[in-house]
């Protein structure tokens, strides 16, 4: 009898340890946020782009803009 209860803790820790890779291996949600205002035609256009990962939750941001050159 002591050996099934060892044998019942042991296949609860695996479960637990299975349960926990499985929830590191989702992806947690993450925020993507574009700005596109370049012209189309524009082959270079300028960009800021920044992404922050707090663990819990990510933030991508990319904002693209036309510079008009005087000629």
């Amino acid at each position: 009898m002591a050996g099934s209860k060892a044998l019942d803790k042991r296949r609860i820790m695996i479960g637990a340890t299975l349960l926990a890779f499985v929830a590191l291996a989702q992806r947690h949600p993450t925020a993507d946020i574009r700005l596109i205002t370049h012209d189309l035609t524009d082959r270079s256009p300028r960009r800021v782009q920044a992404a922050f990962d707090l663990g819990a939750f990510g933030v991508s941001f990319l904002y693209t803009w036309t510079v008009r050159r005087l000629r």
